[in-house]
């Protein structure tokens, strides 16, 4: 985890359990020229945009007291993971169990760069899935991202 990224989890940490909610994800990126230091929160249920108001306007005052642990300008955003959630940490993959993931890998997995399969497991790093009938174990870290799958 960046170190960006570790700070603000340590100061949202008291902060998101005073408020009922908990952290799903936190990131700082570069987008477009512009940085970004993002906090995703949840809830049982989900959270609401008051939820994440609440909870940015307490971190902005911590996040403006701390010492220069971000050099340059950034845009501070507090959100929900939404549905099709980014699953990341260990324990997003084991929550996740049973459902369908949107997966896109860096080079081609059996003829594909993405597509949906169902996640029967994770150990270690490694996704056990169900793709075309078939079951198949894929490493994280040939992953470019796994997201929930959104069944309209």
């Amino acid at each position: 985890m960046a170190k960006a990224e570790a700070v603000l989890e340590r100061l949202a940490g008291p902060v998101c359990e005073e408020k009922g909610v908990y952290i799903y994800d936190a990131e700082y990126v570069k987008e477009g020229g512009q940085y970004y230091l993002r906090l995703y929160i949840d809830k049982e249920g989900g959270v609401s945009v008051d939820d994440c108001e609440s909870v940015s306007v307490a971190l902005n005052e911590l996040l403006d007291a701390e010492p220069d642990f971000i050099k340059d300008a950034y845009v501070f955003e507090v959100s929900s993971p939404g549905l099709d959630r980014r699953l990341r940490r260990d324990w997003h993959f084991e929550k996740a169990i049973g459902k369908n993931v949107d997966i896109k890998t860096f080079a081609p997995f059996m003829g594909s760069k993405a597509f949906t399969a169902k996640l029967l497991g994770y150990d270690h790093g490694v996704l056990s899935i169900e793709l075309d009938g078939e079951r198949v174990m894929l490493e994280k870290g040939k992953t470019a991202s796994v997201r929930l799958s959104i069944d309209f």
